[in-house]
C-alpha cells in the first residue's frame, strides 16, 4: 500500500487545503446521515409503534422529552420537516463533494501526466537505450489510467471509512457493549479478507506483465508489418496473439472467480454473524427495545459501508502494480534527468569558430563488461570543414556522433567546443546549433509543413521552400496534391524512403545550423538524388561544419578529413587522397572494388 499512500500525499500537496475542506465535508455528510437516523426514535414514539420513555435511551432523553411535550401533530410535522431538510442539505453537500472530488482527481492526474512526461522527455539518452518504448507508452497511457482509477477508489475508501467511523461513534454513544461486540465481528471479517487482497495483488502483477507483452508485441508487429507480409509470417503472429489472449482471458476469469468467492463468503459469513448478533441482542437487551432498534438501524447502514471497504481493498490491491510501475518510471526518469529547466529556456545557438575536439574518449554501454564502444579516441573536427567517419558495422561510428552531440557521456575523456569543455551549461546550445539527419528518418503523422516547422516554428514560407530546394526535395513536394499541407501518414509512410530522407534533411537545414550531422543520410537515395544532395553539401562547404557517416565513395572523397574507426578505435585519419594511396589501408579494404574503379586523378 506504500505507493498508494505516496500518491495520496502528492494529492494533498497538489490540492492543499481543498482536500482538508473536502474531508470536513465528508464528516459533515456523515453526521447529517447519523442525525437523520437518530430521528427514528422520537418518530417511533410519536407514532405509537413503540412506547419509549426518556429513561430507556438516556442520551436521547432530552430529545424524546421535547417532542412528547408538544402536540402529536406538531411533533410529527417538526420531525418530518427536519428529516426533509437534513436529506436536502446532505444531498447538496454530497453533490458538492462529488464535484470537488472529481476536480481534485482530474487536476492531479493532469499534473501527474505532465510531470511524468516532462521527466521522461528530459531523461538522458541512456535511459531510452535501456527501456522499451512500448513499456513507456503503456505506463503513460494504461497505467496512468489505472492510477486514476486507483485514486478514485482510494478517495471512495477514505469516504467510506469516515462514514463508518461516524456511524460507529454514534452507535457507541448509544450502546457501547453492542457496538464493541459487532465491531469485533467486523474486524474478524476484514482480517479474513487479507488473503483475498494478497491474491488480488498477485493477479494485478500478472495482468500488468501480460499487457506489457501484448503492447510490445503489437507495436513490434506493426512496425515490421512489411517484413511480416513479405515473408508470409501472418499465421505465426496470429497464433502468438491467440496464445497470449488465452493467457489474458484465463488471468481475468481467475481474478473474477477470486472476487466472486470473496464476496460470496463475505456475505454468507456476514449474514450468519448478523443473525447470531441480533439473536443475542434480543435475548440480552430485552428491556432496551428502542436502543436495540436504533443500533440495528445504524449497523444496517454501516454493514454495506464495510462491504464497500472490503471490495475497495481488493480492487486497490489489483491496481497496486500500476502504482508501482508509474512510481518506478518516475524515479528512473528523475535519476536519469539530463538537464535542469533553466538550461532549456536560456540556451541559444552559436556559430562554431574553431571546431569540435575529442580528448582521450573512453565509452562503454555496459559498465559490467570489459568491452569499449570507443577507446582512446582523440580527434579534431575543424570548423566549416567536412569530416567523414567510416568503418565497418559496429566500429563505433554512431556512438562517436552521439558523444559529440552530448547524447552519451564518456566515462573518461572530454569533448571540447571551440576549446570549451562540453557540460550542462553549453549542452543545449550545442544541440540547438546542430542539424541532425539520422539513418532511419522519422517523420510525425502530420503535414509536411508541420514536420518542417518542428525544428524552427518561426520559419517563413520562403525559408521552408529554400530548405526543400537545398535538400533536392522541391520538385516532388510541388507535385504533391496539397503541397506543404500534404499529410504524410504514420512515420511518413505515404512517401518513399528517399523522399523521407530528403524531408528530414530539409528539416535540419531549416534551422540553418552551425553543424550538420548526417548519419548514413544518403543511404536511401538513388544515385541521381544523391548527386543533387552532394551538390547541396558542396555549396554549404566553408559555411557550415559537416560530420558525415557514410560508406559511399562519392561522399567520402569530397571530405576534408576522413576518420576511420574499427572496434571503437581510430586506426586512420587524414585526407582521403592520402589514405587511398596505401592499398593495404583499412579504407581501401572497406571500399573494395569501388576503389579499384576510381581513377586516382579523380580522387585528387
Amino acid at each position: 500500500m506504500k505507493p498508494i499512500f505516496y500518491f495520496i500525499r502528492k494529492i494533498y500537496y497538489f490540492s492543499g487545503n481543498v482536500l482538508i475542506f473536502n474531508f470536513i465535508g465528508m464528516i459533515f455528510i456523515g453526521l447529517l446521515e447519523s442525525v437523520g437516523i437518530v430521528l427514528i426514535i422520537p418518530l417511533l414514539s410519536i407514532s405509537g409503534i413503540l412506547d419509549i420513555g426518556s429513561k430507556e435511551i438516556f442520551v436521547l432523553s432530552w430529545l424524546i422529552d421535547y417532542f412528547q411535550a408538544i402536540p402529536k401533530t406538531q411533533s410529527l410535522s417538526v420531525i418530518l420537516s427536519l428529516f426533509v431538510v437534513i436529506i436536502i442539505v446532505q444531498a447538496w453537500f454530497s453533490r458538492h463533494q462529488t464535484i470537488l472530488n472529481k476536480k481534485i482527481q482530474e487536476g492531479f492526474v493532469r499534473q501527474l501526466r505532465q510531470e511524468t512526461y516532462k521527466n521522461l522527455i528530459q531523461a538522458n539518452w541512456k535511459f531510452f537505450l535501456e527501456h522499451r518504448n512500448s513499456d513507456i507508452v503503456k505506463i503513460m497511457t494504461t497505467e496512468i489510467g489505472n492510477v486514476k482509477k486507483g485514486l478514485s477508489l482510494s478517495l471512495e475508501f477514505l469516504s467510506s471509512l469516515v462514514f463508518a467511523v461516524i456511524h460507529i461513534m454514534i452507535a457507541f454513544w448509544l450502546s457501547p457493549k453492542m457496538t464493541v461486540f459487532i465491531l469485533f465481528l467486523g474486524i474478524l471479517l476484514l482480517l479474513f479478507s487479507r488473503y483475498f487482497v494478497t491474491k488480488s495483488k498477485q493477479f494485478g502483477i500478472e495482468q500488468l506483465e501480460l499487457s506489457r507483452i501484448y503492447i510490445a508485441g503489437i507495436t513490434d508487429h506493426l512496425n515490421g508489418i512489411k517484413d511480416i507480409k513479405g515473408n508470409t509470417l501472418e499465421v505465426t503472429h496470429v497464433e502468438w496473439l491467440y496464445a497470449l489472449c488465452k493467457k489474458v482471458e484465463h488471468n481475468t476469469i481467475e481474478f473474477v472467480k477470486l472476487r466472486s468467492n470473496s464476496q460470496f463468503i463475505y456475505r454468507v459469513v456476514s449474514a450468519v454473524l448478523l443473525a447470531v448478533f441480533v439473536f443475542f441482542l434480543i435475548e440480552m437487551f430485552q428491556s432496551q427495545r428502542a436502543q436495540l432498534i436504533l443500533v440495528v438501524v445504524i449497523f444496517s447502514r454501516l454493514w454495506p459501508i464495510v462491504t464497500r471497504i472490503q471490495s475497495s481493498l481488493e480492487n486497490l490491491a489489483s491496481i497496486i502494480p500500476s502504482f508501482e510501475a508509474l512510481l518506478e518510471l518516475q524515479d528512473q526518469t528523475i535519476h536519469a534527468q539530463e538537464l535542469k529547466d533553466e538550461y532549456y529556456y536560456h540556451a541559444k545557438a552559436f556559430h562554431l569558430k574553431e571546431g569540435l575536439s575529442c580528448q582521450s574518449i573512453y565509452f562503454q554501454y555496459n559498465l559490467n563488461e570489459d568491452v569499449y564502444a570507443l577507446k582512446d579516441v582523440n580527434l579534431h573536427i575543424p570548423a566549416n570543414d567536412m569530416t567523414a567517419i567510416v568503418g565497418p558495422s559496429g566500429a563505433g561510428k554512431s556512438t562517436l556522433v552521439d558523444i559529440l552531440m552530448g547524447l552519451n557521456q564518456a566515462q573518461q575523456g572530454k569533448v571540447f567546443i571551440d576549446g570549451v569543455a562540453l557540460s550542462h551549461e553549453n549542452l543545449v546550445s550545442l544541440r540547438r546549433s546542430i542539424g541532425y539527419v539520422p539513418q532511419d528518418p522519422f517523420l510525425f503523422n502530420a503535414s509536411l509543413r508541420d514536420n518542417l516547422l518542428l525544428i524552427e516554428p518561426t520559419a517563413t514560407e520562403e525559408q521552408l521552400w529554400e530548405a526543400l530546394a537545398m535538400a533536392s526535395a522541391l520538385e516532388f513536394v510541388k507535385k504533391l496534391p496539397d503541397g506543404l499541407d500534404t499529410l504524410i501518414g504514420d512515420r511518413g509512410i505515404r512517401i518513399s524512403g528517399g523522399e523521407r530522407q530528403r524531408i528530414v534533411l530539409a528539416r535540419a537545414l531549416v534551422r540553418k545550423p552551425a553543424i550538420l550531422i548526417l548519419d548514413e543520410a544518403t543511404s536511401a537515395l538513388d544515385t541521381e538524388t544523391e548527386l543533387k544532395v552532394k551538390e547541396t553539401l558542396d555549396r554549404l562547404r566553408g559555411s557550415i561544419t559537416m560530420i558525415i557517416i557514410a560508406h559511399r565513395l562519392s561522399t567520402i572523397r569530397s571530405a576534408d578529413q576522413v576518420i576511420v574507426l574499427d572496434q571503437g578505435e581510430i586506426i586512420q585519419k587524414g585526407r582521403f587522397t592520402d589514405l587511398v594511396k596505401d592499398k593495404n589501408s583499412t579504407i581501401h579494404q572497406l571500399l573494395g572494388r569501388k576503389m579499384e574503379a576510381l581513377p586516382l586523378e579523380k580522387a585528387r
